[in-house]
């Protein structure tokens, strides 16, 4: 039987992302928090959409409510970086 290992990534988060969770109030803080950490587990979960118009590394998306997520992942270092989190009409300029 053969064993199939899920590897756990690690989170960082760029200036911007950290910038404006800070100001969420905390429920939100909580629903972005609790799917960035699903997102350690599982990085393409089945509503993750790729965002054009990133020259270099692929950036992906993911909802929390009205909140989109933004990151790359990177599988050399085990790591997803949160690019980006804010209202879907700001997220993408």
């Amino acid at each position: 039987m053969k064993s199939l290992l899920k590897m756990a990534f690690s989170v960082q988060f760029g200036p911007q992302a950290s910038k404006f969770i800070k100001k969420l109030d905390s429920n939100t803080k909580e629903r972005i928090k609790a799917k960035v950490q699903r997102l350690c587990n599982d990085p393409f979960p089945s509503e993750t959409e790729r965002v054009e118009g990133y020259k270099g590394e692929k950036v992906f998306r993911v909802r929390v409510g009205d909140y989109r997520i933004l990151y790359i992942v990177r599988y050399v270092q085990s790591s997803i970086i949160i690019v980006s989190v804010d209202k879907r009409s700001r997220v993408y300029g």
